[in-house]
């Protein structure tokens, strides 16, 4: 099984493709990055909870390419736990990036990350994951993979 990642943005697409440059993501064949979506790709949704306010709706992309892309195989990360109000089984919050220039060098979050959609990406459907343990799923599996 193949995750696909999509990067979602608070902005305009003009500024999703510059900061993306800025940061070589978009030249490094290294990341493999599906799409990028900027803040027109969110919609509107009310909640009881959390009243109105724009999420993510995989969903949508998930009915355009559905010979590609599924709950199945399908995960976001973001660090605002409303994103996922429509797709709930497929995001995993992260803690938010913030003083990069002072915590880029300790900054351990997206190491972790790394290690968790290593230890998942050949499962057959991660819609069936407790994402909110990734942490844990992922220290356990580092140190699996150290000890064996």
């Amino acid at each position: 099984m193949r995750l696909f990642f999509f990067l979602t943005f608070l902005c305009s697409m003009k500024w999703v493709e510059l900061k993306m440059g800025e940061l070589g993501v978009l030249s490094n064949p290294n990341y493999k990055i599906t799409a990028l979506l900027d803040h027109l790709a969110m919609i509107t949704v009310q909640s009881d909870a959390r009243g109105i306010f724009d999420c993510k709706p995989l969903g949508l992309i998930w009915a355009h390419f559905p010979e590609f892309y599924s709950k199945k195989n399908t995960i976001m990360f973001d660090d605002l736990r409303r994103n996922f109000v429509m797709n709930p089984k497929n995001g995993l919050t992260i803690k938010p990036f913030r003083k990069a220039h002072a915590n880029r060098d300790s900054d351990q979050e997206l190491v972790k990350l790394t290690e968790y959609l290593l230890a998942i990406a050949e499962l057959d459907d991660i819609s069936k994951l407790d994402h909110s343990k990734w942490k844990y799923y992922a220290e356990d599996g580092s140190k699996r993979r150290r000890h064996a």
